[in-house]
């Protein structure tokens, strides 16, 4: 299983939208970046992922689930872009902010520390082990 980050801004798409489409769950399109459109070729159904509000709350605040690998993006006729369905799982315990991220030195390498721009990032298990930690679970 590989774990990743998904970056959403929570005025136009928030984790309760997200939790409303249940099971089905819904299309992560608008994605217009190469590495982010890229790093959601490279996902599989199971995969999990940190839920990321951004702007001004920029916190992670929950979970999700590929639950559909990577297709057309319905949002586009451009077939150079693609994304992937995802699910909510569950909120975390308790939102873990980027300053959280940024202040722990275990967190130096991670992606959302170094490229906090990017809207699709990969997470190693070992963040992933650290950032459910830091939510208290």
């Amino acid at each position: 299983m590989n774990y990743w980050l998904f970056k959403t801004e929570p005025g136009t798409w928030g984790w309760d939208d997200q939790v409303a489409k249940g099971d089905a769950g819904e299309e992560w399109d608008g994605v217009r970046n190469y590495q982010a459109r890229n790093n959601m070729r490279e996902m599989k159904l199971g995969d999990l992922g940190l839920f990321y509000h951004s702007v001004n709350e920029k916190r992670i605040v929950g979970i999700v689930e590929v639950c559909a690998e990577a297709h057309p993006d319905s949002t586009t006729d451009d077939d150079r872009w693609e994304c992937v369905d995802v699910k909510a799982v569950r909120p975390l315990a308790n939102p873990v902010t980027l300053d959280m991220c940024k202040e722990d030195p275990r967190l130096k390498d991670m992606v959302l520390v170094k490229n906090s721009r990017l809207s699709v990032q990969p997470v190693s298990a070992t963040e992933w082990g650290i950032i459910l930690e830091l939510a208290g679970e």
